[in-house]
């Protein structure tokens, strides 16, 4: 079947409130950047010529419109994008620390995000792309974590790509053990997962990253985990393979959009090369382009305005 896109991806489109210094009263002045980790990714992948396309619901309101625009303008396609004329758009005010590290307070209660329904995918549309990707934020509440199910299944049957990010929040989440348990079923499909550093000891229970993934491997087969670590960089385990390169030091304003900037990074290298037989070589240069490129969205606020176009990433890596 022809692949009308590289990239479908499902899941969360929101508001993210970061802090943006104080008013002439002292008041705490917030910027309302449009995020969602699912669009964050397909923005990098828009930036290096690809065709990507989102599946999701955002709140018929001022910003639900503003998302729309907004991922329309990064080029994402939006036609599957639905409107809900009942719940408001999703909102996460950011809390940034002075380390740039940073805490998550959400307004999903219930959130538009949280509406999909299983009625409204199309399987059709899914089978479209060369890589469909998915997170855990999608899987929080019953009706959207069955649009999910409905979605990958789908992907599955037209031989897409499965790709993953858990993307771990655990203020979304009724109990961490039902957040284990999603991850869990996206670990049991993905062909690609990308974790955070936080996230491998979640899952694992072990300290140590190798013996981590090792756990993960062994029980589920993932063909290709790439294992973020901030400001230290990043591995790839691949086929007996465990690859790493440095992060690229920066000055960080916020971490907001840095690990979907990686992973968009590591799928457009993926459709640019042959999945089944990566290099050492190979997935060492995708980890060197997908950390500068993170390093480089540390550097401005926001997520889906602030990716890096090619150049500017080769030229971080040149220098």
């Amino acid at each position: 079947m022809e692949k009308k896109y590289d990239v479908i991806a499902l899941g969360e489109l929101l508001i993210d409130f970061t802090m943006n210094g104080q008013s002439d009263q002292g008041n705490n002045m917030f910027e309302a950047c449009p995020g969602g980790a699912p669009c964050n990714v397909l923005a990098l992948l828009n930036k290096m010529g690809k065709k990507t396309a989102f599946v999701g619901k955002v709140g018929e309101d001022q910003f639900g419109r503003l998302l729309k625009e907004t991922i329309t303008e990064a080029g994402i396609d939006a036609s599957n994008l639905k409107m809900d004329s009942e719940v408001n758009t999703t909102l996460a005010f950011v809390h940034t620390f002075p380390d740039g590290d940073r805490e998550f307070s959400f307004y999903r209660n219930p959130g538009a995000d949280m509406m999909l329904t299983e009625d409204e995918v199309d399987p059709a549309f899914i089978g479209q792309a060369r890589i469909f990707h998915f997170g855990t934020l999608s899987m929080t509440h019953e009706g959207v974590k069955a649009a999910t199910k409905k979605a990958v299944q789908a992907a599955k049957e037209a031989g897409c790509l499965i790709s993953f990010d858990p993307n771990l929040r655990p203020p979304l989440w009724s109990s961490l053990d039902l957040a284990k348990e999603q991850m869990e079923y996206g670990f049991g499909v993905c062909d690609i997962l990308k974790i955070s550093d936080n996230e491998i000891q979640f899952v694992s229970g072990k300290e140590d990253y190798d013996e981590g993934i090792a756990y993960l491997q062994e029980k589920y087969q993932i063909p290709l985990i790439l294992l973020t670590m901030g400001k230290d960089g990043s591995r790839a385990y691949y086929k007996g393979m465990r690859v790493e390169r440095p992060g690229f030091s920066v000055k960080t304003i916020e971490t907001t959009g840095a690990g979907d900037t990686f992973c968009g990074s590591s799928l457009n290298y993926i459709l640019e090369h042959d999945f089944d037989s990566l290099t050492e070589d190979e997935l060492g240069e995708m980890l060197t382009f997908a950390n500068a490129a993170a390093a480089i969205v540390t550097t401005k606020k926001g997520a889906i305005r602030a990716m890096p176009a090619k150049e500017e990433v080769l030229e971080m890596i040149q220098d």
